[in-house]
């Protein structure tokens, strides 16, 4: 064959997935339909992960009555609500999580400066101050949680200070 310039037919054994397309890819690609999270594709309306590198799945799961159904509801309730996966919403710190440690760390030093014993905290009446006049108050927790979880590191950060101030 190769005698008179005809050459034999491709492989048949190579895959047709796209190698190198990203879920981001695919979002700029369709628009508003899906959205991208942890690496994975979502389609928006129907809350359900699809596999960005084959664009046959993603157009079959567009044009199935399931989405169309899923996506007027979607439309009808105009409530934008998207799908994260497991490890985004466990790495997403809130301000009031934050709020939260500062304020149990600024108790703790508070207690530690004045020599006040932890397990004052653990007194109704110490209690019942904190969260009627304190922000966040009530979330502080009691004596032997603020010993293991936060003394440590009141203790660390001390000795960060005093060692940077000899020098």
């Amino acid at each position: 064959m190769e005698r008179f310039g005809v050459k034999s037919p491709p492989s048949r054994n190579r895959s047709k997935t796209a190698l190198y397309v990203t879920p981001q890819d695919r979002v700029t690609e369709f628009g508003s339909e899906l959205h991208e999270d942890g690496g994975k594709l979502f389609c928006t309306s129907c809350n359900v992960v699809l596999n960005h590198v084959r664009k046959s799945a993603i157009n079959d799961h567009l044009k199935s009555k399931t989405h169309t159904k899923r996506k007027a509801e979607f439309e009808e309730q105009n409530v934008r609500k998207k799908q994260r996966t497991l490890t985004a919403s466990l790495q997403c710190n809130s301000t009031a999580q934050t709020e939260k440690n500062s304020v149990i760390q600024d108790f703790v030093k508070m207690c530690l400066e004045a020599n006040i014993p932890l397990e004052k905290a653990d007194h109704p009446s110490v209690r019942a101050f904190l969260s009627r006049y304190v922000k966040n108050g009530s979330s502080i927790p009691k004596s032997d949680q603020l010993r293991k979880a936060y003394l440590p590191d009141g203790y660390d950060n001390e000795n960060q200070l005093l060692s940077t101030e000899d020098r």
